[in-house]
């Protein structure tokens, strides 16, 4: 016997009102999430929920994600995350390190395979999921709890405790760690970019979207889920070079990369760049999310039409 459900997450402003939820095959499904929280921490809650309400009906489980960060994190960077302690190649903690932990204690002995799905890309489940999880969110910020859902059955239990949404590194109100081995499924092939297409520099709205900053390229990532410092070594697809082109730029002073019209929306700031996530939205645009010391930084990059087709900087909102 196999269950088929998809996770999803959602964030209202990421961070902000949060939810998650999975929703199976057989319509069976369960939501919930925080008043403040990230996608990823509701992509997360999602799964481990999922896998902790199947846990004892003997079945083996296919998982369907929109995150790569989530299947990533699970079937690829976790041994090496947990070998270091749960810190990052570069020293850092891990981030959401305690759902992450739950997730791995929950997976010991079971069959479970992971898929990545498009999000937003009509798929039945997923959109079920995302509506599900979208309501959660929407509840919290109207300051009510959200409808559980019936679970696998009439009598299912309470909602999982989740992490404390008020901190952003999404670590749980309750449940010590436990150490345990993951079954590491692998992952389905999927496509690493996305098809959006971004109009004009002034019409971002339409593209930041909670699921757009989980589709970035994962797969020019090293096994810590970090950037790889030769990608020109790394047999990387066009749109792969690409993005760790862009990847590279946003790490660097982009000041002789500025398109004729950049923007600047905020005050620029600087300091040590904690967390990057490229999005190719088309062949000639990305966007670049990224933290410094804490405070978000959104950019969009456009190829110049030019005989050198490169990259500049046309926006970039801090703050």
């Amino acid at each position: 016997m196999q269950i088929l459900a998809a996770a999803d997450g959602s964030s209202l402003g990421n961070p902000g009102p949060a939810g998650w939820a999975w929703v199976t095959s057989d319509g069976a499904w369960r939501s919930g999430g925080w008043p403040r929280g990230t996608n990823n921490m509701g992509e997360l809650m999602a799964v481990l929920d999922l896998l902790e309400h199947t846990a004892d009906t003997g079945a083996s489980l296919r998982i369907l994600c929109d995150s790569q960060y989530v299947i990533n994190s699970v079937t690829k960077w976790m041994p090496g995350w947990k070998r270091k302690g749960w810190k990052k190649a570069d020293g850092k903690p891990v981030q959401n390190r305690e759902l992450l932990e739950r997730i791995d204690a929950a997976l010991a002995g079971r069959d479970v395979a992971f898929e990545w799905v498009k999000g937003h890309a009509g798929h039945d489940l997923n959109e079920a999921a995302d509506s599900r999880a979208r309501a959660a969110a929407e509840a919290y910020s109207k300051g009510r709890e959200p409808d559980a859902g019936p679970g696998l059955g009439a009598a299912a239990a309470a909602p999982s405790a989740g992490p404390d949404a008020s901190a952003e590194s999404g670590k749980p109100a309750a449940a010590a760690p436990m150490a345990a081995t993951p079954t590491a499924p692998a992952p389905t092939a999927a496509p690493t970019t996305r098809d959006d297409t971004a109009s004009t520099a002034t019409d971002l709205n339409a593209l930041f979207d909670d699921a757009l900053f989980d589709d970035a390229l994962f797969d020019n990532l090293d096994a810590d889920g970090d950037i790889e410092a030769d990608a020109a070594t790394a047999n990387l697809t066009p749109e792969s070079h690409a993005l760790s082109e862009i990847a590279a730029l946003e790490r660097a002073d982009a000041s002789d990369r500025r398109h004729p019209d950049f923007e600047q929306v905020g005050r620029p700031i600087t300091g040590e760049l904690t967390e990057l996530r490229v999005i190719l939205t088309s062949p000639a645009t990305a966007i670049v999310r990224s933290r410094i010391d804490g405070v978000e930084r959104t950019s969009l990059w456009q190829r110049d039409t030019g005989e050198a087709a490169s990259w500049l900087l046309r926006l970039r909102h801090e703050g």
